[in-house]
Order: C-alpha cells, then sequence, then structure tokens
C-alpha cells in the first residue's frame, strides 16, 4: 500500500488491508489533524481493501467529523462500491459522484 498526498487530498494505492492498517491510519490521522475542509482520498489506484482496511476508512470518516471536516471518497474502484452498497455504507460515507453500482 501507498499513499500519496497532503492534507486536502491522499492518493491511496494498492492493497489497504490488515498489513497496511496502522500504517493507512497513521497517515490518514496526520492529514486530518494538519488540514481544514474536505480531505478527499483518491482510491483509483486501490486494488483492494479487507475488513481492516474498510475499519480504516470509516474511523478516518469518525475522525473527520470530530476535526470538523468532511472525508471524501473519490474513484471507488466498482468491487469496493459493491461492498459499500451491500454494507449501507454508502449512506454513511461522502462519495464523490455518488453513483454506486447495485451488489
Amino acid at each position: 500500500m501507498h499513499i500519496k498526498g497532503d492534507h486536502a487530498e491522499l492518493v491511496v494505492g494498492g492493497r489497504l488491508d490488515v498489513r497496511s492498517a496502522a500504517d493507512a491510519r497513521t497517515t490518514l490521522h496526520r492529514a486530518l489533524d494538519a488540514g481544514e475542509g474536505d480531505l478527499v482520498l483518491d482510491l483509483a489506484a486501490l486494488d483492494s481493501w479487507d475488513a481492516t482496511g474498510l475499519g480504516v476508512i470509516m474511523g478516518a470518516h469518525r475522525r473527520a467529523g470530530r476535526c470538523g471536516r468532511r472525508l471524501v471518497l473519490r474513484a471507488v474502484p466498482p468491487q469496493m462500491q459493491r461492498l459499500l452498497v451491500a454494507t449501507r455504507l454508502h449512506r454513511i460515507l461522502a462519495i464523490e459522484g455518488e453513483t454506486l453500482t447495485k451488489p
């Protein structure tokens, strides 16, 4: 997994899973604490995520709210879109475009 960017936009690539969760969480929290306004997570280069990775995203969403910010997902890959719809998390998370596919 790799994350590049700043406190306004991060590009996440590779696998967001149990092995990369701690590093991802630290990077997201630092970005959220350092900025203002929306934090955009561009997921176009993300290959996959597991339940732990999804938990990192949800934790960042909650932290963003506590910081007075909003976490916005951009370019969510189709398989992950289906997971967000199936878990109804698409109703909670801010997703750019909001054209998620049905499971």
